[in-house]
């Protein structure tokens, strides 16, 4: 018996001798360069005193032996506006860090800003010291002023006055912001207003929306995540809903990311050299609305870029309206769909008439068969022309028109790619080719009345067809 016991505790003091060899581990500094997983961090846009998302840098030895970094600092010290983590501890300067042979140590970077201004810079350095030299990775980003709307169960977020956002400070809505009735919000060139997730406008009857953008200082709407992915994803945030007899004037806008861009109820809608894009169910989504558009750019909505429900009266000049998306391809992706139903939020059916529809001088196309479907209620008013047009277009018992009636589509091209410079959102560039069959194909008295194209070229003269001569 006293032999097993001998035996017993012989055995774990030899496991216990094992394991401290184990452990004892000789750390020497560095006599190589580290490698890194990027010598520059580049946040996404960050706002006042809104935390960023978190970065991570990797750090790796390539020696064969184990190291001690001697130091890993932020270059500003504690008075840097980032905040790094290395290997699981916070701070801002950390001695003698352990990196095994042929390891990586993680380092989270994160930046919660105090702004100095409308846009500044915020630049630091994580620095690295060993014998071997100092290195550093670099963090950048731009760090953007703002102002919050925020809605909450004592804030209803309900703007009571005429009011006037400029490009001083960003605007960050938080929940859903509402313009009460027969107030305008106008919004000047250059204002860059974010969705929080699950956020909205809401414009109520008789309110206005101004959105006064121009050439060089578009007004930009759209999700208030800045990094790379979020600029190609929809459902961001959820739309701009506006009343019955509400107004909209939209002029040089960037609308994308959400749900519905422009959810409209009986809209009078005025949109000029804007784009619209990426969006879950529909960029314009317009119930018995009217709407008057032209130099208007659209592309990547899972339904259609434009949804035209309860008839209305709409009237659309030098467009572009693609639909093209990796996202959303098991939605129908039509480029424009037409009918005079429409299923209210109590789930019935109403019909309305199509007073007018006219497409002139555009172009509707996608990867799908059908760019363009109108589906007409038998007995309803349901009045279209197209005009001097490019479509993708298949059947007349997919599109419900037929593309050969020369009362109501004249002058124009089925089914020849207009070979868009770059349809892809990342890179999104829908001025056509050289060699498009769009080209000097517009009819020249519709372009008149839209002298210059998106970006302030004239196109008196041999019009192309969409937003861009």
């Amino acid at each position: 018996m006293k032999f097993k016991l001998l035996l017993a505790f012989s055995f774990w003091m030899l496991l216990l001798a094992v394991s401290c060899n184990k452990d004892d581990i000789t750390f020497d500094e560095p006599s190589q360069s580290l490698r890194f997983s990027r010598d520059t961090v580049f946040c996404d846009t960050v706002y006042h005193q809104i935390r960023s998302e978190t970065y991570v840098v990797k750090v790796y030895n390539n020696e064969d032996k184990d190291v001690l970094i001697p130091r890993i600092n932020l270059e500003k010290g504690a008075g840097s506006l980032y905040k790094i983590n290395v290997d699981g501890k916070p701070g801002y300067d950390f001695q003698n860090v352990p990196l095994r042979k042929k390891d990586s140590l993680y380092i989270f970077v994160e930046i919660a800003p105090e702004a100095t201004g409308p846009e500044a810079i915020a630049e630091d350095r994580v620095i690295f010291t060993s014998p071997a030299g100092q290195q550093h990775v670099t963090l950048f980003s731009v760090v953007q002023d703002a102002e919050f709307f925020i809605q909450t169960p004592t804030n209803p977020n309900v703007l009571n006055n005429h009011t006037t956002w400029t490009n001083n400070k960003a605007k960050i809505i938080y929940g859903d912001l509402t313009v009460s009735p027969n107030i305008t919000l106008d919004i000047q060139p250059g204002t860059k207003v974010y969705f929080h997730k699950n956020s909205g406008m809401k414009i109520s009857s008789g309110g206005t929306l101004n959105i006064n953008g121009t050439l060089a200082n578009e007004v930009i709407l759209r999700g208030d995540r800045n990094d790379a992915d979020h600029d190609t994803l929809p459902k961001n945030w959820n739309s701009i809903r506006m009343a019955a007899n509400s107004t909209l004037v939209m002029n040089h806008a960037r609308l994308f990311g959400g749900t519905r861009g422009l959810d409209m109820r009986q809209t009078n809608a005025t949109i000029t050299n804007s784009f619209i894009h990426t969006f879950q169910e529909y960029g314009i989504y317009a119930v018995a609305s009217t709407i008057n558009a032209n130099n208007l750019v659209m592309n990547n909505s899972g339904e259609a870029c434009i949804g035209i429900f309860k008839g209305g009266n709409h009237n659309y000049t030098h467009c572009t309206i693609a639909n093209y998306s990796n996202v959303l391809s098991s939605y129908n992706r039509n480029g424009i769909f037409a009918t005079n139903e429409w299923k209210n939020d109590t789930g019935q059916t109403e019909q309305g008439a199509l007073q007018n529809f006219n497409l002139k001088n555009s172009i509707v196309y996608s990867d799908r068969d059908n760019a363009v479907n109108f589906e007409q209620t038998p007995g309803q008013q349901f009045s279209f022309l197209i005009q001097n047009c490019l479509l993708k277009y298949s059947t007349i018992s997919e599109a419900g028109f037929d593309f050969a009636s020369t009362s109501n589509v004249i002058q124009s091209i089925k089914n020849e790619d207009p070979q868009f410079v770059n349809y892809f959102t990342a890179k999104l560039n829908l001025r056509v080719k050289q060699t498009s069959p769009a080209r000097g194909k517009g009819n020249t008295a519709v372009a008149a009345t839209v002298p210059l194209d998106i970006v302030n070229v004239s196109r008196t003269s041999n019009p192309t067809l969409g937003a861009y001569q």
